[in-house]
């Protein structure tokens, strides 16, 4: 369902899948993550790097903490639609936190979930404002905060997923899900869209009706999972090397 303060904050032409402004916006992450990876050697300078990991971590901090001011001061903050339980709001907190500390294990579930969660929500996202609404260019900047915060530790601090990793991503989806049911009865939300589909089209369209899409779900998650980690099929789990590098 639309949410209730759409119409309290927003009258104008909703956002439409694949405009101009969406085509822009990927585009433009595209060419980040291009940027990203021609410097990920200058990158690990070790003062460039932890002013670099800092400075995304705060930008993903300050995007959640943006998200919910405006939400209470356009009078429209509710426990059902804009408590941090949606995947990408989970990921995105991660991410930071990952970022700033740098645990492998956090980010062995954070590349899975925060790629393949915030990938496909740029593609097809879950918003209702066009550009230039604030929650337009907060939905796209989160997102690719999420995305180049996962590339920045895979291609600069050298860490590397493993099938052993995807498994753990599958649990902590799991436990989640069995969250967002619980808070979902009691807000009235749909958090991780495990009550009912998005309003607007995305994957879970073409998944059956509810609530066999959620076990379909389940299949194409670990399926795009597969497909994240074949790259690193084989490969040791973290740079043995950048750490040594580090410390001499």
């Amino acid at each position: 369902m639309n949410s209730p303060y759409l119409s309290l904050t927003f009258t104008g032409e909703p956002f439409r899948l694949f405009s101009l402004s969406h085509i822009v916006a990927l585009l433009l992450l595209a060419c980040l993550i291009a940027l990203l990876f021609l410097f990920r050697q200058k990158l690990r300078v070790p003062v460039t790097d932890k002013w670099a990991r800092y400075i995304l971590a705060s930008l993903l901090l300050l995007s959640e903490v943006c998200f919910q001011l405006w939400h209470v001061f356009t009078e429209s903050w509710s426990a059902a639609f804009t408590l941090p339980l949606q995947l990408c709001s989970v990921t995105l907190l991660f991410s930071a936190v990952m970022l700033i500390n740098r645990r492998y294990g956090l980010f062995e579930i954070t590349f899975f979930a925060g790629v393949g969660g915030a990938a496909q929500a740029m593609l097809t996202p879950e918003l209702f404002y066009p550009f230039p609404h604030f929650r337009f260019l907060h939905f796209f900047l989160a997102h690719a905060g999420i995305i180049l915060a996962c590339l920045y530790m895979t291609w600069v601090e050298g860490y590397r997923p493993t099938f052993r990793s995807l498994w753990k991503t599958m649990g902590f989806l799991n436990l989640l899900l069995f969250i967002a049911l619980l808070v979902n009865h009691w807000t009235g939300g749909n958090y991780l869209f495990v009550s009912h589909k998005p309003e607007n089209a995305s994957l879970i369209d073409y998944l059956g009706p509810y609530p066999w899409y959620i076990l379909s779900l389940e299949g194409v998650a670990f399926a795009l999972f597969s497909l994240l980690y074949l790259p690193f099929a084989g490969k040791r789990p973290a740079s043995k090397e950048r750490a040594h590098d580090l410390s001499s």
